[in-house]
């Protein structure tokens, strides 16, 4: 069985448009690379579009996958090209005597443990292969590329004989290199995705030849339906409507057409609606399953929208604008939970208790009017835990629900605090400068921000931001209680982890992994940004910093979700999701600071 290799080099057969691409996307993930061309035209502005375009490759690789990229060689014969490869990716000319000519050469002069992948949407690989000896065609497959970057789905497909083993060896090396890989589960003329748009061609086209419709509208319907921030994918979408639901309209297309529905409705009765699996309305499930899967896919998200947005015309009412928001993305809703807040900053849930805990910056930062609140997770009995007067202006907040307490940071109270859910046993953790001394007041570098707490190794992290775009910020970490013997304006065990940051605003940390997250406000390009950086060891390498996703509108609060993705929110009115790229989730007048999620 082939072993992927960094040594052994992947080679391209075709430097032309998507050739050259799919060389980057393996260049990206630290793969040698051959291209080989008959061309020396086609191979010069390959290795050019490559040298200029690298970086928006690497760009998308997974955070654990950052590598230093591959080398890069060209050819303008098949022979010397292939001689060690462990992988074959044609992507010749859409002729199928050209594409049966060149496996046929492939074959006599590679290893015979190669892979022979075709990037073909047109073919099926056996025709391509089918004069070669079955050894060889249980090695090959089709691999689709549409167009990497910025379309990173890859298809993957039988050719009737491959080793079932080799889809995930592949599937791995693709998403290693950043692409999202789809396996067919059976030969399909067309894979997956364009049957999907044949479908949706036919109907669009029947729907203009009966004028039902103009070319515009359906594009209209379709942006509203399908590409909004919050839209569902397909299968999602009858989920959320319900299969019972959905079998009862194709009955009536069927009727009024005469379409045959064996594979259709009666297929759908048979394996789920039978079965009481009728979507998200059942406990059973749908065609996602009722288990960790769709849970994940269910995570409402919680948004502090702190009222400073232009859905707020009244800007005397600022102060008392700012509101807790629920977005539900199983059906895409979005409602008020809590209104009336003083710029509110901060959230985090307790799965435990099934409340939601914010901090209130209070009206003015020049006044000592901050609060701590806490809500039922349908932003019921509101209670106030930290009242005003209490704190000068807190900001981001994390709860702990193994111990029931809440951190949260005093930004001008330069302070990180902690107390129980209900407010008692309220101190201060780490003070770093004097409230009595104007100058240590006003110096923004004592400013404490951001906050995350890491309960199994005991640590506090937080980020001490410094003035806005400054390059001064800093972020923190101490043991979670203060050493014995000392307070909180001189503890002893506080440790520096990176200096000279734009602007560090929030933290979160994956304990799992030990990596540390955090939302930058800075200057560009290094700040509006979302990074990361190890944390397993006792001593934090400033160059394993990582950024992550740049080019965000204020980036404030920051929740890593079920599936390790990061969840953003920006004063611009955007939630993001970044995990395999930056996507927008929601975005509107509002001007979002703080995140929590609830399963």
């Amino acid at each position: 069985m082939t072993t992927p290799s960094k040594e052994r080099p992947i080679v391209l057969l075709g430097a032309g448009v998507l050739g050259r691409r799919i060389a980057a996307v393996f260049l990206a993930g630290g793969y040698n690379v051959h291209i080989r061309d008959p061309s020396k035209q086609a191979l010069s502005d390959a290795e050019s579009f490559i040298h200029t375009q690298l970086l928006s490759f690497t760009a998308i690789l997974p955070q654990q996958e950052k590598t230093s990229p591959g080398s890069l060689k060209t050819f303008t014969e098949i022979s010397p090209a292939v001689q060690d490869a462990w992988l074959v990716v044609e992507a010749v000319p859409e002729k199928l005597g050209l594409k049966r000519e060149t496996f046929a050469e492939v074959t006599a002069s590679a290893p015979a443990d190669c892979v022979l992948a075709s990037n073909s949407s047109s073919f099926k690989s056996r025709f391509m292969v089918e004069d070669l000896e079955k050894e060889r065609r249980e090695m090959a497959l089709n691999m689709h590329f549409t167009m990497p970057p910025a379309i990173q789905t890859v298809e993957l497909m039988t050719d009737g004989e491959t080793k079932e083993e080799l889809f995930g060896t592949l599937s791995e090396v693709l998403r290693e290199c950043g692409m999202v890989p789809v396996t067919a589960r059976r030969e399909s003329t067309g894979f997956v995705f364009n049957r999907l748009w044949a479908a949706v061609k036919r109907e669009i086209l029947t729907i203009l030849a009966e004028d039902v419709s103009t070319p515009k509208e359906i594009d209209l319907l379709w942006e509203n339906m399908f590409q909004l921030p919050t839209s569902k994918p397909p299968c999602r979408l009858m989920d959320q409507i319900g299969l019972d639901t959905v079998a009862f309209i194709e009955d009536n297309y069927i009727q009024e057409r005469g379409l045959e529905g064996k594979q259709t409705v009666d297929w759908l009765r048979e394996n789920y609606i039978q079965q009481e699996r009728l979507g998200l309305k059942s406990e059973n499930g749908g065609l996602y399953s009722a288990g960790k899967e769709n849970k994940e896919a269910g995570e409402a998200i919680y948004l502090l929208d702190v009222g400073l947005g232009a859905n707020n015309p009244d800007i005397s009412a600022i102060p008392t604008a700012g509101r807790i928001l629920k977005l539900t993305p199983t059906t895409n809703s979005v409602e008020t939970l809590v209104s009336g807040q003083s710029l509110p900053d901060g959230i985090d849930i307790s799965q435990r208790t099934s409340r939601m805990f914010w901090t209130n910056m209070g009206r003015a930062t020049s006044t000592y009017d901050g609060s701590v609140h806490s809500a039922n997770l349908d932003g019921s009995d509101v209670r106030t835990i930290i009242p005003s007067g209490a704190v000068h202006t807190p900001k981001q907040l994390v709860v702990d629900d193994t111990n029931q307490h809440v951190y949260f940071c005093d930004r001008e109270g330069m302070g990180v605090h902690r107390c129980n859910y209900d407010g008692s046993d309220h101190r201060v953790l780490v003070q770093t400068g004097s409230l009595s001394d104007p100058n240590e007041k006003g110096d923004m570098t004592r400013w404490c921000v951001g906050i995350t707490i890491d309960p199994t190794r005991g640590y506090i992290y937080w980020t001490q931001k410094g003035p806005s775009k400054s390059g001064k910020g800093r972020i923190f970490r101490a043991n979670v209680n203060i050493p014995d013997g000392q307070a909180a304006v001189n503890r002893s065990d506080i440790k520096l982890l990176l200096e000279n940051l734009p602007e560090p605003i929030d933290l979160e940390l994956d304990q799992e992994n030990q990596v540390l997250y955090w939302t930058d406000r800075g200057e560009h390009p290094i700040g509006c940004s979302l990074n990361c950086i190890s944390v397993a060891g006792d001593k934090v390498r400033p160059e394993g910093k990582v950024i992550m996703a740049r080019q965000f509108h204020e980036p404030i609060g920051l929740k890593l979700n079920a599936k390790k993705e990061v969840i953003v929110a920006d004063l611009g009115g955007s939630v993001y999701c970044v995990g395999q790229g930056k996507t927008v989730i929601m975005h509107d007048q509002g001007s979002y600071t703080g995140v929590g999620l609830c399963s």
